[in-house]
This record gives C-alpha cells, sequence and structure tokens, in this order.
C-alpha cells in the first residue's frame, strides 16, 4: 500500500524534529564512516527495503568502508522533517517535498538518484461526468498542497480553468476511498492503490492522470549536499546498490520474479499488485536512462512549474517573496532562482559514473 507523498506545510512539525533531534541544518557536514538514510512504502521506494533486507547495501557500503543503515519511517513527512533537522544523511521524497520542505527550510538538498516518475499513478475522479472540464463548479476533496494538489493545478490548466473555478475540501488520503461512497462527492484527486479502488466504484470516471504531466512528479533519494561534498563514497556506495537492485528488478526472470514478489509482500500486496502499480509508474532502471532525463530542459521546465505552484500557495518556505527565493541548480551549472540561495541541487554525476561502469 502506498502512503502518502503530502508536501508539507507545518512549520511546527518541522520546528518540533528539529527540537527532538538537536541538529541544526549543515551541521554533520564533515568527513565520516557511519550514515543513516530513511524510506517510506511506495512502489518506486520498496527497492531500498530489498536492497537493504537483501544485503545489496551491504556490500556497496563495505566496498567503499562505510556503514549505512536504511531505515523505514512509516509516516511519510515524518521522515523528511526528520532528515531536515538532521536525523538521517538522505530520505526518499519527491521533487516537489523536496523543494517545499528542507530546501525551502534552508537544508541544502542534492536529487543524487532520479528514481521514477508517476505515470498514471495519481489522478482525478470524477462522478457523472464525461471530461475534465465537467469540473467546473465543483467541490474537490484531495489532500491539500500535496502531489494531488499540484495535479489538480496542472490539469485545470489543461482545460482554461483556474482553482477559483473549483472548491477545495481537504480529505486524508485514508478517508479519501470512503469520502466518494458518499453521492455529495462528485470529484476527488489521488494516487495509487486509492485511485485504483475509486475508479472502480459505480459512477466513477478517471478524467485525468498523471499520463498526462509525464516527468512531472518525481520520485527521489535526496541526501544532504554537505554530507555527499565531504562523503562522496555515500552517493557511490548508494548509487551502485540501487542499480544492482534495478537490474535485478527488471529481470524476466526467477530472480527478477523473486525480487519483484518480494518488494510487493513488503509492501502489503503481491506479485500482481506490485506489477500493477509497476506499470503506471516510469521506473528508470537503467542509468543512462536516469541520466539523459535529469540532463534534459524537461526537467527544468518541470520545475519551474512545481515552485510556481509552491510560491502560489505559500509553501516554499516562510518569508519567500517571489517564486525566485530558492535557488534550484541543474546540470550544466544551468539555475532556476536565487543563485546565492541554491538550496536544492539535481545532479546526474553519480547516475553517469554507474552508467559508466565507473562505481
Amino acid at each position: 500500500m502506498k502512503t502518502s507523498r503530502i508536501s508539507a506545510v507545518s512549520a511546527l512539525l518541522l520546528v518540533l524534529a528539529v527540537l527532538m533531534f538537536g541538529a541544526a541544518p549543515g551541521a554533520m557536514a564533515a568527513e565520516k564512516t557511519k550514515f543513516r538514510v530513511a524510506w517510506s512504502i511506495y512502489v518506486g521506494w520498496m527497492p531500498w527495503e530489498y536492497a537493504a533486507s537483501q544485503g545489496i547495501v551491504k556490500k556497496w557500503a563495505d566496498k567503499y568502508g562505510i556503514d549505512i543503515e536504511v531505515v523505514q519511517i512509516n509516516d511519510y513527512i515524518e521522515s523528511i522533517n526528520q532528515y531536515t533537522a538532521g536525523a538521517f544523511d538522505g530520505c526518499v521524497m519527491t521533487n516537489m517535498d523536496a523543494l517545499t520542505i528542507p530546501a525551502a527550510g534552508g537544508v541544502d538538498s542534492t536529487a543524487l538518484i532520479v528514481g521514477d516518475f508517476s505515470n498514471g499513478n495519481d489522478g482525478i475522479i470524477l462522478r457523472n461526468a464525461a471530461a475534465l472540464k465537467d469540473i467546473k463548479g465543483r467541490k474537490v476533496n484531495l489532500v491539500e498542497l500535496s502531489v494531488s494538489h499540484y495535479l489538480l493545478a496542472r490539469g485545470l490548466d489543461t482545460v482554461g480553468l483556474k482553482e477559483k473555478d473549483i472548491t477545495v475540501v481537504n480529505t486524508s488520503d485514508a478517508d479519501i476511498v470512503a469520502a466518494f461512497s458518499s453521492p455529495d462527492v462528485t470529484a476527488l484527486v489521488t494516487w495509487n492503490p486509492q485511485l485504483s479502488e475509486v475508479a472502480a466504484m459505480p459512477g466513477a470516471k478517471p478524467v485525468f492522470d498523471s499520463s498526462q504531466i509525464p516527468g512531472e512528479i518525481i520520485d527521489l533519494m535526496v541526501v544532504n549536499s554537505d554530507i555527499l561534498k565531504a562523503n562522496p563514497a555515500l552517493g557511490k556506495a548508494l548509487t551502485g546498490a540501487w542499480y544492482e537492485t534495478m537490474a535485478l528488478m527488471a529481470g524476466k526472470d526467477a530472480a527478477g520474479t523473486a525480487a519483484r514478489t518480494h518488494m510487493g509482500q513488503a509492501s502489503g500486496t503481491d506479485l500482481a499488485g506490485f506489477d500493477s502499480q509497476l506499470k503506471t509508474t516510469r521506473m528508470f532502471y537503467s542509468a543512462a536512462d536516469a541520466v539523459q532525463f535529469t540532463d534534459s530542459g524537461e526537467l527544468i521546465t518541470t520545475m519551474d512549474h512545481v515552485r510556481t505552484f509552491s510560491f502560489d500557495h505559500g509553501i516554499l518556505g516562510e518569508g519567500a517573496r517571489s517564486v525566485d527565493a530558492v535557488g534550484i541548480s541543474f546540470p550544466g551549472d544551468k539555475l532556476l532562482g536565487d543563485k546565492g540561495n541554491v538550496k536544492l541541487r539535481f545532479t546526474s554525476s553519480y547516475m553517469k559514473m554507474a552508467a559508466d561502469g565507473k562505481l
């Protein structure tokens, strides 16, 4: 079962996390040998559980003389808050959350591995409607300020509508399926597996999904930039472990089936359920494909959409006076925003090492 990939807006949670762990952003940027990375359940992040439980992470960590602890956090947002507070050196998260939580919170973070993007895992469903344009004037249930909210905004753009043309009703991801059981709920936005459950209900009409904005809802392994700079072995070990797992997972042989079966069971489903989720997830099994995606101009365009949405909704950081408040860097010395305040960095360098067999 997929946990919520929610864009955090609660400064209180972050403050509590900082107080709990007593770490200031960037305070641990020294050479060291022990590291911790956090992950949460989602189809695109299950390879981390597999790599850790099967000894693949340890194998690559041993190669570089370090120790990496891979920790499951049941609450996705809490995992990012803890990373931001300094409790973890790395954490899985979406591109939007990487910008609006650690980066906007002042923690310089690097998207080390671009693992996949949602390619139908997130969608808009209406009742008694033929097309997305019929959403006008309706109340729309979704997790407010999440990737669902972002998807809605992008979908509305395609039919010439604005958010003022609808009314957002903040609804927990845990309650979204039950909400559609009420005849009063005629529009919602959610993600798999909830999306599939709602789509199968009487009167449900899927009208828009993330496959129509390919490459915009991206799942990443993010690491603290200062820690990565001081400890490149961490980047090499994580990247090596990831692509060894990708090769296993993509296999059509018994080993590939066994790997996916394990991931499915670990996420609360079975092989069929896991493979079904993979069909609406564009996994970058090849490091070369991930490099090409990360180096593309399309990624810059995507992050421009994301930062604009984030600023317009007040989640680009306290005191952000413009969409340029937080700098975002890309391969080839390309940049969005304030070059003096770069806090989110996309790099293809470690993935290129994997593609070139140099890890």
